[in-house]
């Protein structure tokens, strides 16, 4: 007999490859789950960051396991599943190098005026080579702040180095083992604002990091200085980041995460040029996503087994 599944939203074939002849799977986003459909559901598969709240675990009696595609979970109440005794799953360590990637690709495009580069390469106002225009920021030899060096951080130091890059770091307390190895250098927050020509966040999103990014520490950066977030977008005060951009307090900014995602269509953020938005892309490449994929499905089918799951968060 098939276990029954829910998933948020439709999920690429290869997972679907990997669940056939194991589940029956139900989408929520195509509506028709009924409360029997509910009642029925042993997994919940949640691949888009849907919110779930100890009410909604509540409509699934029979449900064994939560298993998440991604490692953020702050979308799920996880003490409400402690409570009632739903394993859930992520997938860390899976994602690092490929989010590091991007993070750094990020970097390059806001300091390069790649996006705003291209815009202009393709219109009817390029006539003619200027030298005069779009002049960006260098990269190697400048100072990069790392807010948060868990794994991603660590990688996005590793890069940074090939690019002779000044790394210093904060966390909630100091690293050696990562000084020692990747020449990075601990500061307080503020100290690593003031003095990082450019600021990546690689941070859970959390009630701590929460606005961690707002307007005083907007104004605290140099005004030639460029910020990276690849973490959360709650993480980072859209409305005062707008302000810094608008107000020239920093040159710009290049974000894969929002919050709201998306963003409103007429969020200011969306009108600016210093403003890089990607749609999420951390993670996207074929090799990364496939293997969260994997992981994903082992962790659900281990807890619809009754298994201990491979990567459990609670």
């Amino acid at each position: 007999m098939l276990h029954w599944v829910l998933a948020d939203v439709d999920l690429p074939d290869e997972i679907l490859e990997m669940l056939n002849n194991r589940c029956e799977l139900h989408i929520l986003a195509r509506g028709g789950v009924s409360d029997e459909k509910f009642a029925r559901a042993q997994g919940l598969l949640t691949y888009g960051h849907p919110i779930i709240t100890g009410a909604f675990m509540d409509r699934m009696p029979n449900l064994k396991v939560i298993s998440n595609f991604g490692v953020g979970v702050d979308h799920i109440d996880l003490p409400a599943a402690k409570q009632r005794g739903i394993p859930v799953g992520n997938t860390p360590n899976m994602l690092d190098g490929a989010t590091a990637d991007m993070t750094f690709a990020m970097l390059m495009v806001a300091a390069r005026n790649i996006v705003i580069g291209d815009r202009f390469a393709r219109s009817a106002a390029f006539t003619h080579y200027d030298p005069r225009i779009l002049i960006g920021y260098e990269v190697h030899g400048t100072t990069l702040g790392i807010i948060g060096m868990g794994n991603i951080g660590r990688q996005v130091a590793r890069r940074a180095s090939g690019f002779d890059m000044n790394i210093l770091y904060h966390n909630r307390k100091p690293d050696p083992k990562a000084e020692a190895e990747l020449g990075a250098t601990y500061a307080s927050r503020n100290d690593l604002l003031a003095q990082s020509d450019f600021v990546t966040l690689n941070v859970p999103l959390t009630d701590e990091t929460r606005n961690m990014i707002g307007r005083d520490q907007l104004k605290r950066m140099k005004k030639t200085a460029i910020l990276v977030n690849l973490a959360r977008g709650g993480v980072v005060d859209h409305d005062a980041l707008a302000e810094a951009l608008e107000n020239k307090w920093i040159a710009a900014a290049a974000l894969d995460v929002t919050e709201p995602e998306p963003l409103p269509r007429d969020h200011p953020l969306l009108a600016m040029d210093n403003a890089i938005i990607a749609p999420h892309l951390g993670s996207a490449t074929r090799q990364t996503r496939l293997a969260m994929g994997q992981r994903t499905v082992d962790n659900l089918l281990a807890g619809l087994s009754g298994k201990p799951l491979i990567t459990a968060v609670v």
